[in-house]
């Protein structure tokens, strides 16, 4: 999990804002060459998917003639899918060389504006909806209102707003820092020891206004400390979260690299391992039992992995998790899907791109998981673990109009995923063919 920032420039702002500000009012029909509803394993051909005010009214074989005034998308030649989903990213930051100084350097404003740029990056790239799941300083949930109030352009926004961890832990946020400067950040900061410690923490996220909590249930890769994999949560502290958490209506995630962490976090009640590269077989059939969900993020992996063939892209204490973290998710991934357990789409996308989530799809085929499944996870998977299914997550006459188009036919060639040439969310089109 990363909490640094770049910076760059708004170089599509204005002319989004300003699509966006005139978008028309009439009817917008697609004609999709192929449509995938992210439910059925049915493809269907030849389709006109009309949105009127923001939601599907009309799904109709052939291709429908515009009314006046109707706005036509043309993707004859593509496929239409549900807007996709990301449950798990940073929008805040994006992972550099030099992010441990930047740490430093940039201030809360920064973090805020670049998380901006990130957002526009996400929905072009076709991610409608993501869980976002930790930042530096609860930026991301100014954000998501900034993006619900329509003053800026982004996807819908879960917000975890400060990951909780342990002192020293891999949410710790003064790990790494020299003894001069204060270092014994509490509940507030995300940083617990001991239970009441626990709940205290869950209710300052209930009160900062966050969707969700995450937890780091273990050590991470990219955090300054050796252990990438050890259990950094009591039990019982994570059962304090997880029970307070209910209180307060949050699912809770749980970051998690090693075999231990994650049977704790398993065994405490949360709802998803995110990572959980070194599960073992009583850890998946633990998730089997409890119905826990699984978050691969094989982007990550793979990234810090060729970024740590650079002896001098991480710092020391990082470069050796990173090589051992990498390639093990994909294997981790593998074997968790052959043995059933359950799988939503996330990528930890600010360690490596935003906008290059798609990526994901590919190694997850790669892995040997089908197409239309990875489309599925992607879309009315999450879609139902949040309860927003009778929103979003599927192609249906009464659901909102949150569709993307990608060239080609993704099921023969899932990469297609990556080349999004059609957005639409909010009743606006942000990108057409």
């Amino acid at each position: 999990m990363i909490r640094r920032r770049g910076g760059l420039a708004f170089a599509l702002l204005p002319c989004l804002l300003s699509w966006a500000a005139t978008a028309p009012q009439a009817a917008t029909l697609i004609h999709a060459g192929r449509l995938i509803d992210g439910v059925s394993d049915t493809v269907k051909t030849n389709q006109t998917v009309v949105v009127d005010a923001g939601k599907i009214v009309a799904i109709e074989l052939g291709f429908r003639a515009p009314a006046a005034g109707d706005r036509v998308i043309d993707l004859k030649q593509g496929t239409l899918l549900p807007g996709l989903f990301d449950m798990h990213v940073h929008l805040s930051g994006e992972y550099s060389k030099n992010s441990e100084i930047k740490g430093y350097k940039l201030n809360e404003a920064d973090a805020a504006i670049d998380s901006v740029v990130y957002a526009q990056r996400t929905l072009l790239a076709g991610f409608t909806t993501v869980r976002d799941l930790g930042d530096e300083y609860r930026e991301t949930i100014s954000l998501r209102n900034a993006i619900n109030a329509g003053k800026v352009l982004g996807p819908r926004v879960i917000a975890a707003g400060k990951a909780i961890g342990t002192t020293g832990g891999h949410a710790d946020p003064t790990n790494g820092w020299a003894r001069k400067f204060p270092s014994d950040p509490g509940p507030a900061e995300g940083v617990i020891n001991g239970v009441d410690d626990a709940r205290k923490a869950v209710r300052q996220r209930y009160k900062d206004g966050s969707d969700t909590i995450k937890i780091t249930a273990t050590g991470g890769v990219l955090s300054i400390a050796k252990n990438g994999a050890n259990p950094q949560f009591t039990e019982e502290e994570i059962r304090a979260i997880v029970s307070t958490a209910r209180d307060y209506g949050f699912k809770v995630a749980a970051h998690a690299h090693g075999a231990e962490g994650i049977k704790r976090a398993v065994r405490g009640g949360v709802d998803t391992i995110e990572h959980g590269t070194f599960l073992d077989d009583e850890g998946i059939k633990l998730m089997k039992e409890r119905g826990t969900f699984y978050v691969p993020t094989i982007s990550a992996g793979n990234w810090v992995y060729q970024q740590a063939q650079d002896p001098d892209f991480f710092p020391p204490v990082v470069r050796p998790k990173a090589l051992q973290v990498g390639p093990q998710i994909q294997a981790t991934f593998a074997k968790a899907y052959k043995a059933g357990v359950k799988i939503l789409f996330g990528t930890d996308t600010g360690v490596s791109k935003h906008g290059d989530n798609a990526r994901e799809f590919k190694l997850m085929v790669d892995s040997g998981m089908p197409p239309m499944e990875a489309i599925r996870v992607a879309t009315s998977a999450p879609a139902k673990f949040l309860d927003l299914d009778d929103q979003v997550g599927s192609i249906a006459v009464g659901k909102l109009g949150e569709l993307v188009g990608v060239p080609g036919n993704p099921l023969d060639d899932i990469t297609a995923m990556e080349r999004v040439v059609f957005v639409m969310k909010d009743n606006t089109v942000y990108k057409a063919p």
